[in-house]
C-alpha cells in the first residue's frame, strides 16, 4: 500500500523546514554579516549604540549562521612563510650558559676559570677552561643538566651531547633534540599565527604547515599581504631584564653573558643587560591597551603564578636597581624598582600612540613566535577578482540547474516536476549544512555543488526507471510505485556510499581546495538520497492520495 506515517512526514517536512530556515541567512548574506560583527564586537567589550543598531539589523530569534566565502571568492592575502628553526637552536644555548656558568663556577677548584668562547657555531657552546685536567669532570657536572628528549623519535636520547676538545668544552643538541626542537617550533609557530589572525577577527583562515619548515597563510576578507605582514610578521619577543649599565657607546663590549641592547625612544642611548631574562613573554597571561596616570596610551600586562613570583622575588631583591622591558631587541622601557610588586601585574609605557599600544597587546596576547619568519611568497587577490569567481560559479551552477530541470520536465512529466521541486531543496539543505558548521566556500565547493546538481537526479531516474518497468507489466499505478522505490533503494545507496567514501578520503588526505570540494559533494550527496527517498516520494504520495489516478504516466 502507498503510504508514508504521520510521524514520518512530520520528520520530512521537519527537517526540509530546519535546512531552509539555516541556509536563509545566505540570502541577506551583508545583512547578516554585519549583525554577525557587530554582535562580536559588543560582546568584545565595544557597546556602543552604532554596534547595537548594526546588531538588531537582523532577527536575533532567526539563525545566523553564514557559509564563509574563501580567499578565490571573497579576496584577501596569500603567503608563504619560512620559519627559521635556527634561531631557536640559538636561543637555547643562550639560556643554557647560565646554568653551565653556575655550574662550573661551583667547582672551579677542579676546572680553574672558566670563559665562554665567543662566535661559536650554531647551536653550540664553546666553553675555554683554564685547567684541562678537570675536563672529565667539567663533562660529568655538565651532562646532569642533560633531560631526556620529549618525541617519539627521540625516545630514550637526551637533549644535550658534551664533550671536551683540549681545553674547550663543547656543549651541542643532539640530533634527536633538534628534530623535536624543530616540530614544536612549527607546531608553536603555526598555533601563534592562528591566535594572532583570530585576534583581528577574520574568517576562516587557511594556516596550514607545507613540507620541512614552510607554513601555507590564506586569509579571507583582509586588505593586502602588507596588512597580514604586519600582524603576523613581528615576533613581539618580550622579555624583563636585569640592567648591568647604560652607555651612549654602541662599540662597548658588553662583557660575558651580558648584551648590548639599543633604547627604543633614545636616540644614541643603549643599555647593558644580563642576557638571562627574568621572565619573558611566555609568562604573560593578559595584555590589554591602556592608559598610564598622564593620559599616555600604554599596555596593562599580568603574569601566570610562576612568572609573578619570579617578578617578585626579583623586584623584593632589587629595590632601586633600573630593570629592563625588551621588545624586540629594544629597551622600550627601563624603569627603577621602587617597590616590591607582588602581584604579577604592571604597565608597559612608552612613546605609543593608541594604535600602536592596541597593536602590542594583541601581539603580547598571542605570545611571541619562537623563531623569525621569511616570506618568500605573497599575494593580494582583490574582492573584484572573487567577485569575478562568484559571477562564474553563479552562471555554471545555474545553467547546469536549468539543463537538469528542463531535462526531468521533458523526460519524465510531473513526476519530472517533482524531482525538480527536490531538486531546489536539495541545494538549499546543501547550504543549511555549509551554514550550520560554518564551513567555507571556495571554487572548488562550488564545483562540488554543480556536480550534486547532476547527481541529485540520478537517484529520481533510477526509480522512475523502474516504475516504468513495473507499469509495464500491468501492475497498478500505487503497487507501481511502491516497488518502485523499493527495488531502486539499493542501487540508489550503493552507488552514493562509494562516491561518499572516495568524498571522505579526499576530506582525509587533501588539503585547502581539495577539502572544500570534498565537503560540499559530501553533503551534497547525503541530502540527495534524503531528498530523492524521502522529499520526491512523499510529493508524490500527497498527490496520489488526493487524486487517486487509475493510470499513471511516467
Amino acid at each position: 500500500m502507498l503510504q508514508v506515517d504521520l510521524w514520518k512526514r512530520v520528520l520530512i517536512w521537519a527537517t526540509v523546514v530546519v535546512g531552509l530556515l539555516l541556509a536563509m541567512p545566505n540570502a541577506f548574506y551583508s545583512r547578516v554579516e554585519t549583525h554577525n560583527d557587530a554582535v562580536k564586537a559588543i560582546e568584545a567589550g565595544f557597546d556602543t549604540s552604532e554596534n547595537r543598531d548594526l546588531a538588531a539589523g537582523w532577527p536575533s530569534y532567526l539563525p545566523s549562521g553564514l557559509v564563509n566565502l574563501g580567499l578565490d571568492l571573497r579576496g584577501g592575502a596569500h603567503l608563504l612563510a619560512e620559519v627559521q628553526v635556527q634561531d631557536v637552536y640559538e636561543a637555547r644555548m643562550e639560556s643554557l650558559w647560565p646554568e653551565v656558568r653556575d655550574l662550573l663556577r661551583d667547582a672551579r677548584d677542579e676546572v680553574g676559570t672558566i670563559r665562554l668562547q665567543p662566535n661559536a657555531p650554531l647551536g653550540e657552546l664553546r666553553i675555554k677552561i683554564s685547567e684541562p685536567a678537570g675536563m672529565n669532570r667539567a663533562i660529568e657536572l655538565v651532562r646532569t643538566l642533560a633531560q631526556p628528549v620529549v618525541s617519539l623519535t627521540g625516545a630514550g636520547s637526551t637533549d644535550l651531547e658534551v664533550r671536551g676538545e683540549d681545553d674547550v668544552l663543547v656543549i651541542t643538541l643532539s640530533e634527536a633534540e633538534r628534530q623535536a626542537l624543530d616540530d614544536r617550533t612549527m607546531q608553536q609557530s603555526l598555533e601563534i599565527i592562528r591566535r594572532r589572525i583570530d585576534e583581528v577577527g577574520t574568517r576562516e583562515p587557511t594556516i596550514q604547515r607545507q613540507g620541512f619548515d614552510r607554513i601555507l597563510i590564506q586569509v579571507p576578507g583582509i586588505g593586502s599581504a602588507a596588512e597580514l605582514k604586519e600582524i603576523i610578521g613581528t615576533t613581539a619577543q618580550l622579555t624583563f631584564q636585569p640592567v648591568v649599565s647604560r652607555t651612549s657607546d654602541s662599540s662597548e663590549r658588553p662583557g660575558v653573558g651580558n648584551e648590548l641592547v639599543p633604547a627604543l625612544d633614545q636616540e644614541g642611548v643603549y643599555y647593558i643587560l644580563e642576557q638571562a631574562p627574568v621572565v619573558t613573554g611566555e609568562d604573560l597571561t593578559n595584555a590589554q591597551p591602556a592608559f598610564d596616570q598622564n593620559g599616555r596610551p600604554a599596555v596593562n600586562f599580568s603574569f601566570n603564578p610562576s612568572g609573578a613570583r619570579r617578578f617578585g622575588d626579583y623586584t623584593a631583591q632589587n629595590i632601586g636597581s633600573p630593570f629592563a622591558i625588551v621588545l624586540d631587541d629594544e629597551v622600550i622601557s627601563a624603569p627603577v624598582i621602587q617597590a616590591h610588586i607582588a602581584g604579577g601585574s604592571g604597565i608597559i609605557t612608552g612613546n605609543f600612540t593608541v594604535e600602536e599600544s592596541t597593536q602590542l597587546a594583541v601581539l603580547l596576547r598571542a605570545g611571541a613566535l619562537p623563531a623569525e619568519l621569511v616570506f618568500l611568497e605573497e599575494r593580494t587577490i582583490g574582492p573584484e577578482l572573487g567577485q569575478d569567481s562568484i559571477d562564474a560559479g553563479k552562471i555554471a551552477t545555474m545553467v547546469a540547474f536549468v539543463a537538469v530541470l528542463v531535462f526531468m520536465a521533458l523526460s519524465y512529466g510531473l513526476f519530472g516536476l517533482f524531482a525538480n521541486v527536490a531538486l531546489i531543496l536539495n541545494i538549499a539543505l546543501i547550504f543549511g549544512l555549509l551554514s550550520m558548521i560554518g564551513a567555507t566556500l571556495t571554487l572548488p565547493g562550488i564545483a562540488g555543488i554543480v556536480l550534486t546538481v547532476g547527481m541529485a537526479v540520478d537517484a529520481n531516474v533510477l526509480v522512475f526507471e523502474r516504475i516504468r518497468e513495473e507499469l509495464r507489466t500491468a501492475r497498478g499505478p500505487a503497487r507501481a510505485i511502491e516497488l518502485g522505490y523499493e527495488k531502486a533503494l539499493s542501487a540508489i545507496v550503493d552507488a552514493n556510499i562509494t562516491t561518499f567514501i572516495t568524498a571522505v578520503i579526499l576530506y582525509v588526505m587533501g588539503s585547502g581546495p581539495v577539502r572544500g570540494f570534498a565537503v560540499t559533494l559530501g553533503f551534497g550527496i547525503l541530502t540527495s538520497v534524503f531528498t530523492a527517498i524521502f522529499v520526491t516520494r512523499l510529493l508524490i504520495v500527497i498527490w496520489f492520495e488526493r487524486r487517486r489516478p487509475k493510470t499513471i504516466e511516467v
